[in-house]
């Protein structure tokens, strides 16, 4: 149901029946390590290539939550998924494993909450009993693709961030116990003139501002109806910039719920910059930490806003600027 002008209420509540998060070496030295559900020694995962390892991990993932949720491959309607890849070929390679009905989105980084809330929305009206959503990144191939490939040793500046090795899944039903998703807001495209590919935790930090300011305007609620609220990767520079936000817009965002995943995943003696990012940033994070904790009682309301750069490597090539969007979903028990 709509509610205000750019929100979902899904009355029906899907129920999140498992969730899965795989990562790589530098996430098993993360401070989330014990959230995973699978770590892996190396990037290439077995394969000849970092893209076929990207899709191995997203196959992992996707397994992985099947397996744990009970429910048979054959009865999932359909499977939603992004990455970063040129026309998101580690989502639809994946997808040609699985066999499930398919549907390919991209919304860069913020592609973890745009399946979520899609699956929620198909559960909620009625259109599937079952629906998979993940979201999947791994450093070296984003690296190669929209900066500098690893072995140049290019020196990063300290707004660079660090693209998270790892996938996130997630399986909906219209019936369960456990966390429920209960509303989404659809962010707008926001671009603020920012062309630099090392610095998107600035670029995208208006976005999420403006997807959770519309979130609390529609559903006429305030920072205080969440136990924890989470950005998807805006890093340590874009988080700053958030918060100076909030409060130039007269937002009350408390500190002790308002955080950021490419803050929480990584120690903070590991060499990740201002942070994690990439689309298997916000997926591992909250598929695998946040439910975790939801499921032990820590947290009984969250809400989820992952934050996507909305670039190419044609655009940057043509000097445009880094358009942003940023998704916000709440999960409840």
């Amino acid at each position: 149901m709509l509610k205000g002008h750019q929100s979902w209420i899904f009355e029906s509540k899907p129920a999140i029946l498992s969730s899965a998060a795989v990562g790589g070496p530098f996430e098993a030295e993360g401070a989330l390590a014990d959230d995973f559900d699978i770590l892996h020694e190396d990037l290439w995962l077995g394969q000849d290539s970092y893209e076929k390892a990207e899709k191995t991990l997203l196959e992992h993932a996707c397994q992985r939550a099947i397996q744990k949720s009970k429910v048979k491959k054959e009865d999932i309607n359909f499977f939603l998924s992004g990455d970063l890849m040129n026309q998101i070929i580690s989502s639809s390679f994946a997808a040609r494993t699985l066999g499930i009905p398919y549907l390919g989105i991209f919304g860069a980084c913020s592609s973890s909450m745009e399946g979520l809330s899609l699956a929620a929305q198909l559960i909620d009206s009625k259109a599937a009993k079952y629906v998979l959503a993940s979201a999947c990144s791994h450093n070296a191939a984003a690296e190669k693709q929209f900066r500098y490939p690893t072995d140049y040793g290019v020196q990063k500046p300290p707004t660079a961030q660090w693209t998270v090795t790892g996938a996130g899944a997630v399986l909906l039903g219209r019936h369960g116990g456990g966390p429920k998703v209960t509303s989404a807001t659809i962010g707008k495209v926001i671009d603020m003139g920012i062309s630099d590919p090392f610095n998107v935790g600035a670029a995208m930090a208006p976005c999420a501002v403006d997807t959770i300011e519309a979130h609390f305007r529609d559903l006429n609620i305030d920072a205080s109806y969440y136990d924890l609220i989470a950005t998807g990767d805006l890093g340590k520079v874009g988080h700053e910039l958030a918060n100076a936000l909030f409060d130039k817009h007269g937002i009350a965002m408390p500190q002790h719920i308002f955080t950021d995943c490419g803050l929480l995943i990584y120690k903070k003696d590991q060499p990740a910059f201002s942070g994690g990012s990439g689309c298997g940033c916000s997926a591992t994070v909250t598929y695998g930490h946040f439910l975790n904790r939801m499921r032990k009682g820590e947290l009984k309301k969250i809400l989820v806003v992952a934050t996507g750069a909305l670039m190419s490597p044609i655009s940057f090539q043509q000097k445009e600027s880094i358009p942003c969007v940023a998704h916000a979903v709440s999960i409840e028990m």
